[in-house]
């Protein structure tokens, strides 16, 4: 396994983490699950990302049973805090000090351990004011229950609103959660570049894009049964990648990971871990062997034609497009 550091920090991380977004409470009970996690150990995988909102908090508790007996110390665990979990009362949501404050001691429960490594603002709250949800997690890192602070799909501006005022309350913000893949790369013309100067590294989620960049997803025929497309959570991020045009694209990359002696899973972490901004790619999967050939992926270098030919192959399919960074935020309140 790869390591490294997360942000400008002194914490390292495995460059393939584990999360369990749609799989744990979801897709994958409490028994596989466990095996799951298992096998991302026995991989070397040491960086584990969950969130409160995943399966309504049971994703939380399946983790944290699943890493039950492990040396504490030895892991990076991470969480996230915005969406409306429980029963959705009026202030089951945002980054208000009462949600964020609230949120923590229920992950801590669920999770079994007394601190997270990164404790992150699941998106941008447009109805807190920023000054509250950071000097919030002040006292998060202060009291000890985090020992870093992130954030997932800030824009560039939020990023440098919320980092100065980090530095002003000395607490570490060191990493932005954005989706990044091959086929998404909408952080390249302003995050990274925001991030690079600020110290900020990028730990990103969906690198295969839910499936698509392995190639699974034929054109003209149907999707997997089972798969992230009939999920109803992971079909959100995946729905607009399965034309024709896109998965006919993709599947010309296959020459490419045999080439370099890589599956097509593979080849895509291996094409995000090649951006020196991120720190470590968010993998999933429902069974151990997918886990363990993701984490296979760890520190493999592809070649400048490689990395021409996926330009090349995935040509006008590729979202590039930065403006859209930060329309994950919901623009109204969620409960």
């Amino acid at each position: 396994m790869e390591f490294r550091y997360l942000g400008n920090s002194g914490l390292k991380v495995s460059a393939i983490s584990y999360g369990n977004w749609v799989t744990h409470g979801s897709q994958v009970e409490a028994d596989r699950a466990t095996v799951c996690v298992r096998a991302a150990l026995e991989a070397g995988i040491t960086t584990f990302d969950t969130a409160d909102v995943y399966a309504n908090t049971a994703a939380e508790k399946i983790l944290g049973d699943a890493l039950a007996g492990q040396r504490r110390e030895s892991l990076e665990i991470f969480t996230k805090v915005y969406f409306p979990t429980g029963p959705r009362g009026h202030n089951d949501t945002g980054l208000s000090r009462k949600h964020i404050l609230e949120s923590i001691n229920g992950s801590l429960q669920r999770l079994q351990t007394d601190y997270v490594d990164l404790y992150q603002a699941h998106r941008y709250d447009h109805f807190t004011p920023l000054e509250e949800t950071m000097e919030a997690f002040a006292d998060v890192v202060r009291s000890g229950k985090a020992l870093y602070i992130g954030v997932s799909e800030w824009t560039p501006e939020q990023l440098r609103a919320g980092h100065a005022l980090a530095r002003e309350l000395r607490i570490p913000f060191v990493s932005n959660q954005p989706q990044y893949n091959a086929l998404y790369r909408v952080i390249e013309p302003e995050v990274v570049p925001t991030c690079r100067e600020l110290g900020i590294s990028q730990v990103v989620f969906s690198p295969i894009a839910q499936g698509v960049l392995t190639g699974k997803y034929k054109p003209g025929q149907p999707v997997p049964e089972g798969s992230r497309a009939t999920d109803k959570d992971g079909s959100v991020f995946i729905k607009n990648l399965l034309t024709d045009d896109t998965l006919s694209k993709v599947q010309q990359l296959q020459p490419l990971a045999d080439a370099e002696g890589l599956t097509m899973a593979q080849l895509a972490i291996a094409w995000v871990l090649a951006n020196d901004n991120v720190a470590s790619a968010i993998t999933g999967g429902s069974r151990p062997e997918q886990i363990t050939a993701n984490a296979a992926a760890a520190g493999k270098k592809l070649s400048a034609e490689t990395l021409a030919g996926i330009d090349a192959a995935l040509g006008d399919a590729v979202q590039r497009d930065g403006s859209v960074v930060g329309q994950a935020s919901p623009s109204r309140r969620l409960s």
